[in-house]
């Protein structure tokens, strides 16, 4: 955990997708402070019409490369929260070549009993976490 969903409009290749969750999961990994493999990432692509991002009226452009991040996580610090965010679009800008406009993120925070990583076991609760 974190369970990050990544939703974006269809039409990039594999490999560019591949790019895109490799370089979320590495920005988590340093910012978040959160150990290897704990990687649990949801991609879904979908038609332009299904995604209307707009800008709350701060007068921000999006294009197609427009990305979402709604990251479900336990309770982080907010410093913590905006390195993440600052970092992964810089790097998603550098390495990518997606504008820093065009990445939106949603950070959910829950509790250790909202957690079970497989057999039906609230591994957090238990301390096999």
């Amino acid at each position: 955990m974190p369970l990050m969903r990544v939703d974006l409009i269809k039409g990039k290749d594999e490999a560019k997708l591949k790019q895109i969750l490799d370089i979320a999961y590495e920005v988590q990994v340093e910012t978040l402070k959160t150990p290897e493999r704990d990687r649990y990432q949801v991609l879904t692509q979908h038609e332009p019409f299904e995604m209307q991002i707009q800008d709350t009226g701060l007068g921000i452009d999006r294009s197609e490369d427009v990305i979402v991040f709604n990251v479900t996580s336990r309770p982080r610090p907010a410093k913590l929260k905006q390195l993440f965010y600052q970092r992964l679009v810089e790097r998603l800008e550098k390495e990518v070549g997606i504008k820093k406009e065009d990445v939106v993120f949603s950070m959910v925070s829950n509790n250790d009993d909202d957690w079970s990583f497989g057999k039906g076991e609230t591994q957090f609760l238990n301390g096999e976490l």
